[in-house]
């Protein structure tokens, strides 16, 4: 009995149709082939041995495979349902070959997994024709799904860089805390929180002392370093989940305190001034400091986000006026 080649033969330029015809009688084979040679766009590819059929496929990568049904040791039903278990083999459209026509044979052959049934040898104009629908089908399959993949992905980049793009609009490029514009927002909405809860709301203003000096004196690149690791310090000694800090603008600094008593903001307004002592950053002939303004409110209809903002920014006032590496409680 003739082998049948190991090596996939040539393929014909320009094909668009792969097809792989698993029977174990030669003879057909043959047929087949003579049937399709004269098909520039038709590729062939033949397999005897049905328990091999799988590995075939999964080598030469068919758009339609043709399925005898009968053959020795292998149940071809049983062949297709592989077929529909292997993710290379899935969606390739199965042409089923019989012997005869049967109406049982036929359906079980399409719920088994089959796209077509052809008594064999079927007519060679009825198989080309069938065999280039099927592979227009196949291929048309293959592409949406690609399509849908890459829109998928390019959809997931989008959502990736529409979220990092709205970070960024709220992160402050040099500390890497919330900017102004976040701060506003978020202020915001915590004061409707807290006006409809009627929970208090606090609020620190925070400025470094004398930093035009210390930019004068080192130069703008150490100006930035020092910020970045007073930012670093607000943002330790702030650390509750619902606490925002953000960089106000320049040198200053706001830390949101929900749900904070007078008390608790007072306590965390301390623990950022010696968390900055702690980082002793040379300034002159001392150190870098900073001065913090507190102010709390329990949030009126008559009252506004600004106001919380300016009664922190004069009690930040009175922390400069008053000397600087301390905190001054607003009203006390």
């Amino acid at each position: 009995m003739t082998q049948e080649p190991e090596l996939v033969p040539p393929l014909p330029e320009n094909y668009s149709s792969m097809v792989l015809l698993v029977d174990d009688q030669i003879m057909v084979c043959e047929a087949v082939r003579r049937a399709l040679v004269n098909e520039l766009d038709i590729a062939f590819h033949f397999c005897t041995d049905p328990l091999k059929a799988m590995a075939v496929a999964d080598e030469v990568r068919p758009t339609v495979i043709l399925q005898d049904l009968v053959m020795p040791g292998m149940d071809g039903l049983n062949l297709v349902r592989e077929y529909r278990k292997n993710s290379s083999t899935q969606a390739v459209p199965v042409i089923v070959l019989s012997s005869k026509e049967d109406p049982t044979t036929k359906g079980e052959a399409f719920k088994a997994g089959a796209n077509d049934y052809l008594v064999k040898l079927p007519d060679r104009i009825e198989l080309i024709a069938r065999i280039r629908y099927h592979t227009r089908a196949y291929l048309d399959h293959v592409q949406r799904d690609a399509a849908y993949r890459a829109l998928r992905e390019s959809q997931r980049q989008l959502i990736s860089a529409n979220l990092e793009l709205e970070r960024l609009t709220r992160i402050d490029g040099l500390t890497g805390l919330g900017n102004r514009r976040y701060f506003d927002e978020y202020l915001g909405a915590e004061w409707k929180r807290a006006l409809r809860a009627q929970t208090p709301l606090s609020l620190l203003m925070i400025d470094a002392d004398n930093f035009k000096r210390y930019n004068d004196a080192y130069g703008h690149m150490a100006g930035d370093d020092v910020l970045k690791q007073i930012a670093h310090a607000i943002q330790s000694g702030a650390g509750r989940s619902t606490d925002l800090a953000a960089r106000y603008g320049g040198e200053e600094f706001v830390v949101v305190l929900v749900d904070a008593s007078l008390a608790q903001a007072s306590a965390i307004a301390e623990r950022l001034v010696q968390g900055v002592r702690d980082l002793k950053i040379s300034h002159g002939t001392g150190h870098v400091t900073i001065s913090v303004g507190v102010a709390k409110t329990v949030p009126t209809e008559n009252e506004t986000p600004h106001d919380l903002v300016k009664a922190a920014d004069l009690a930040l006032f009175r922390a400069k006026s008053g000397g600087r590496d301390r905190v001054v409680v607003d009203g006390v």
